[in-house]
């Protein structure tokens, strides 16, 4: 039978404080809010039965003291008659097969956290955190939850091989993984431009010489052995990613083998032994995709060699041949999985694809790895962010691939399960209640949580347009159509969102966009009415391309949006696109970072808007879907006004987006 622990907090004095429903995210499975509430303003003894608790007692005493409690943590086996706070043994019944699950409870007088595993248990603290209310007496909210993730596997890669990131940023990456229960860490190691693992029997993999970016910079074994114990202690597991025999030009300059030679697979087995015994983990992450295969036998012996170790394999797929006991890690929609195969869900999960606004309601919506919760051969889903195109700074990396409100989305989906196939919601917008209530706990977290750092998301629920049915411009993207004209009486289709896809970036047979069968040489028009309480200055996002950072893009021409002709007016005036800092710049390699294309990055255009209703038109001509000047065209635009609000910028809400110029009454949105 499992057992569970248990931690249960009993307070020295009372006092009833009225509470509120916090904004927990990822939503539990069940949640009934009691409207107790257990205030923080007074001593509380902490005290743990089991060792196995004493961990995540340690934090649920500091966390109650940095919120003003006086908490004190109790040895073992010595309880309080005043006050206690114990974990416990005891049957744990619906969680008997769910090791993540946790219950927890909140009243007046009382708090228990309860879970069949020290896993479990932490993931309630994680929840704990979330219920402070803040006013004249800090508390908790008074509540009864009982919780468990859909998916096992549940996080984010980090391409380390291509651009080096310091480990003072990965650990802040890594902490919000673990405050939102995401609980892996895939950590992509190697590649052509550099091999960024030192090792003791190949010292030159790590030589600054055989590095095409970020010369130098590599992780040393003592610092992967402090970021595992930081990840331990977080309840995150790490995968550690060697990739072969592809994407091993490094490996090549070091050694002066290629990986498939018979010199070459002794270094590679002698290597996967040396990481096998650095990584104190259950999973050794070999790649194997995109690479000719001359050695049919190079990834079996590879994937026996980390078996010798104790550990799985894991591979990319597609990818090289692998039998049934491999995970396999999906990242191409094209390639089908065998039905016999072990998954983990990456397909249009690389964030260096998304369009943050546009793409993050796609993945709230989708399901994961084809079905709504785990089963022995569907594990979860791992975001990506590649870095083929050299980021300018961390910044950027963080700003352009919308790292902390895709994570929190990704943690969203993976807890709860459900959702539905990319190809029949997508980017389209189809239950617009269900995302509007978790857009308003994603916003309340941006607030109270990263005040200070780069979160590229603003409420866009209530943001409505008109699309017009798109007109054949024969290849012409210049020429001009009667919607220019101020005639907008066409059939329309409805869309909501501060970017708008017509086409996605793969396609409506990979993602659902606004139009169902999208034709090159075609200009489409989009329109909105929006009403202003008084005449006002307010910010402006707008764009019409989302720039790749895998991709070679070429920066706007001076004078234009982008190569396709696009244009936008407000109140019947063409808006003038920004002043590029290096206008119709063509890179001829991904060493040459992007500046201010993306919105991202730039300050809001500033413009005025008159009181009453103002006039905004965009103009979508496409020509072919890949370009010399983009390899993939996006057909979107995104169009939103904006605010300062202390270090970021938000919708400014007192406007309404109404394409038929009527006002409705909207429920509030806290």
């Amino acid at each position: 039978m499992r057992t569970a622990f248990t931690i249960s907090l009993w307070l020295l004095a009372l006092t009833p404080v009225l509470a509120a429903r916090p904004a927990l995210l990822p939503a539990p499975r069940q949640v009934t809010w009691t409207g107790e509430a257990f205030s923080l303003r007074r001593a509380v003894r902490v005290w743990a039965r089991d060792n196995q608790g004493v961990a995540v007692t340690d934090s649920v005493t500091a966390f109650l003291n940095q919120h003003g409690a006086r908490a004190v943590r109790k040895q073992l086996d010595t309880p309080d008659s005043e006050a206690i706070a114990e974990l416990r043994l005891e049957p744990i019944g619906a969680f008997s097969n769910k090791p993540e699950g946790y219950s927890l409870t909140v009243s007046n007088r009382r708090i228990v956290l309860t879970a069949a595993t020290e896993q479990g248990l932490f993931w309630a603290y994680r929840t704990l955190q979330q219920l402070v209310l803040t006013g004249e007496v800090h508390s908790l909210a008074g509540c009864r939850i009982m919780d468990y993730p859909a998916f096992p596997v549940r996080g984010l890669m980090h391409d380390t091989g291509r651009s080096f990131i310091p480990l003072d940023t990965l650990r802040q990456h890594l902490d919000v993984l673990s405050r939102y229960k995401l609980n892996t860490f895939h950590w992509h190691l190697t590649e052509d431009l550099a091999w960024r693992l030192a090792s003791d029997s190949l010292p030159q993999l790590t030589d600054a010489r055989t590095m095409e970016r970020d010369p130098g910079r590599f992780y040393t074994k003592q610092q992967v052995r402090e970021l595992l114990t930081f990840c331990r202690q977080r309840h995150i597991q790490v995968i550690p990613e060697l990739d072969m025999p592809g994407h091993s030009a490094a490996f090549r300059r070091a050694t002066g083998f290629d990986m498939q030679s018979e010199e070459g697979k002794q270094v590679v087995k002698r290597l996967l032994r040396e990481v096998c015994a650095l990584f104190d983990v259950p999973y050794i992450h070999i790649g194997t995709d995109e690479v000719g295969f001359r050695d049919s036998t190079f990834v079996p012996t590879m994937v026996a060699v980390v078996r010798e170790c104790g550990k799985q394999a894991i591979g990319w797929y597609p990818g090289g041949a692998m039998d049934t006991l491999a995970i396999r890690q999906l990242w191409m929609s094209a390639k089908k999985p065998l039905p016999s195969m072990r998954v983990i869900e990456s397909r249009n999960l690389y964030l260096n694809h998304f369009a943050t606004q546009a793409d993050l309601i796609s993945l709230f919506q989708r399901n994961v790895c084809d079905v709504p919760e785990a089963t022995p051969r569907h594990l979860g889903a791992i975001a990506c962010i590649w870095n083929d195109r050299r980021p300018a700074d961390v910044a950027q990396l963080e700003q352009l691939n919308g790292l902390y409100p895709v994570l929190l989305t990704l943690a969203e989906r993976t807890w709860r399960g459900g959702g539905q196939p990319e190809t029949d919601a997508g980017v389209v917008l189809t239950n617009q209640s269900a995302f509007a209530e978790f857009e308003a706990r994603l916003l309340i977290h941006k607030r109270q949580h990263f005040s200070e750092r780069h979160f590229p998301y603003v409420r866009q629920s209530r943001l409505h347009w008109r699309i017009l049915a798109p007109f054949p411009n024969g290849g012409n993207l210049a020429v001009q159509f009667p919607p220019e004209e101020g005639k907008l009486d066409y059939p329309t289709i409805p869309a909501t969102g501060a970017t708008v896809y017509l086409r996605h970036t793969w396609g409506p047979s990979v993602v659902r966009a606004y139009l169902r069968d999208p034709q090159p040489n075609h200009t489409a028009y989009a329109y909105t009415y929006v009403y202003s309480p008084k005449q006002q200055h307010v910010g402006m996002w707008a764009d019409f391309h989302n720039y790749g950072r895998s991709e070679k893009d070429a920066s706007p021409p001076a004078g234009a949006w982008d190569y396709k002709g696009s244009a936008l007016w407000l109140n019947d005036v063409q808006v003038t696109p920004p002043d590029w800092q290096q206008p119709g710049f063509r890179p001829t390699s991904l060493e040459q970072p992007y500046r201010n294309e993306s919105y991202e990055v730039r300050q809001p255009m500033p413009v005025l808007l008159r009181k009453g209703w103002n006039k905004v038109l965009v103009k979508l001509p496409v020509g072919a879907f890949s370009t010399p000047e983009y390899r993939l065209v996006k057909w979107l635009f995104t169009c939103v006004f904006v605010r300062r609000h202390g270090w970021h910028w938000e919708t400014a809400d007192d406007l309404i987006f109404a394409p038929d110029r009527r006002i409705k009454p909207v429920k509030p949105i806290r």
